[in-house]
């Protein structure tokens, strides 16, 4: 269980005046990170809020005047989760090259790599867990957590197509089905505890770019 804060109420310090915005917001960081992490130490139903207001060291009445309900908290900590999970376009495009084959062997890189943070296990483990009770959640995950891959494969495909390179004619499809191919295989063995090392993530990923490559190469 996450590590109990060294306070334990939300009562002003002495001296220490009304909150600043940035220490507002930090604490509403805390209370979601902190909420992630005991819905999936202990699931939904187990949890209560009475568990998550002595981990993160606010009252009960704080946290439902933010969140009516453990089902309004329990979306907002997935919610944050998918941000903090959301790897930000420009950072793929950072490794986008004329090279289609090596573009797509980095952008499937740096999917793996993203997918073994602590925030990407917690995230797709609860989202494993309660996408029947919540499954709305799930599809803003997909949704949201993999756009901007998705847009950049699409642009990618688009561009190649045009150039005569290769013949993709639905590019989302395309896009989902190499992410399929390159990534989700060894994402799921991440999530699972497995460990692989860089050599076998790169045999992975080369098997995957080639076979989706030959599939749609003229």
């Amino acid at each position: 269980m996450s590590t109990k804060l060294l306070a334990n109420t939300d009562a002003e310090r002495p001296g220490s005046g009304r909150p600043t915005r940035a220490q507002q917001t930090q604490r509403q960081e805390e209370l979601l990170n902190v909420a992630l992490d005991v819905f999936l130490e202990m699931g939904f139903e187990r949890t209560t809020m009475e568990e998550i207001a002595a981990q993160v060291g606010m009252s009960k009445r704080t946290i439902y005047a933010r969140y009516e309900d453990k089902a309004a908290l329990f979306k907002a900590s997935v919610r944050r989760a998918v941000e903090r999970f959301t790897m930000p376009r420009e950072t793929l495009e950072a490794v986008v090259t004329d090279n289609l084959e090596q573009t797509l062997a980095a952008i499937a890189r740096l999917r793996i790599v993203n997918s073994a943070t602590p925030i990407a296990i917690k995230l797709q483990r609860i989202l494993s867990a309660q996408s029947y009770r919540f499954p709305e959640l799930f599809t803003i995950a997909i949704d949201e957590g993999t756009g901007p891959t998705l847009d950049l494969l699409c642009s990618l495909f688009e561009r190649h197509s045009a150039s005569g390179e290769i013949h993709v004619t639905e590019p989302r499809r395309a896009a989902t089905a190499f992410l399929s191919l390159a990534v989700s295989g060894s994402a799921r063995l991440v999530v699972a505890g497995k460990t692989l090392d860089k050599a076998e993530v790169e045999k992975r990923i080369s098997f995957g770019v080639g076979l989706f490559l030959n599939g749609v190469r003229r």
